[in-house]
C-alpha cells in the first residue's frame, strides 16, 4: 500500500458531503470503500449485482453455514467456546451505539454455536420441525 497523504481537497469535499447528513454519510463511506478497493486508473464503478448474482450469494452463504455448522458439531468443546467468545467480543459494550448488523451478527455467530450443539447430542429437527432422534 503506498505512503500516500490524503489530498486537503478530498478532506473538505468529505466533510461537506456529512455535513449534508445520513445519505451524504453513506456516500463518504461507499468512495471511500471504492477507492480502498479499486486500481488507481479506474474510474467506473462497478455496477450492482443483478438477480441472479444476488440469488447466488444467498445460496453460498446458506452452503457456508451449513459447513460452519457441520464443522463446529465436530469441533472439541474449546472451539465452540471461542466462537461464543466471539460473539460476546463483537456485541455492543457498554456506553457504545450498537450496530443493528453487529447485534444481529453475534445472534447469527449464537445461533450457529447453539445449531452446532444440537447435532452434537442428536436433537437435530427434520424438514417439519419434528425432533429426531
Amino acid at each position: 500500500m503506498p505512503d500516500k497523504k490524503p489530498d486537503s481537497k478530498d478532506r473538505s469535499h468529505q466533510r461537506q458531503t456529512v455535513s449534508a447528513g445520513r445519505e451524504g454519510d453513506r456516500k463518504v463511506k461507499a468512495s471511500g470503500i471504492h477507492a480502498n478497493l479499486a486500481p488507481e486508473n479506474e474510474s467506473e464503478i462497478s455496477p450492482p449485482l443483478s438477480d441472479a448474482e444476488l440469488v447466488q450469494l444467498r445460496v453460498r452463504v446458506i452452503a457456508l453455514e451449513n459447513i460452519v455448522i457441520a464443522l463446529l458439531a465436530q469441533a472439541p468443546e474449546r472451539q465452540l467456546e471461542l466462537a461464543r467468545e466471539m460473539a460476546v467480543y463483537i456485541s455492543p459494550r457498554q456506553g457504545f451505539t450498537p450496530h443493528p448488523m453487529t447485534v444481529h451478527a453475534a445472534a447469527e455467530m449464537h445461533s450457529l454455536v447453539k445449531r452446532a450443539d444440537a447435532f452434537r447430542s442428536g436433537e437435530q429437527s427434520g424438514w417439519d420441525g419434528v425432533r429426531k432422534e
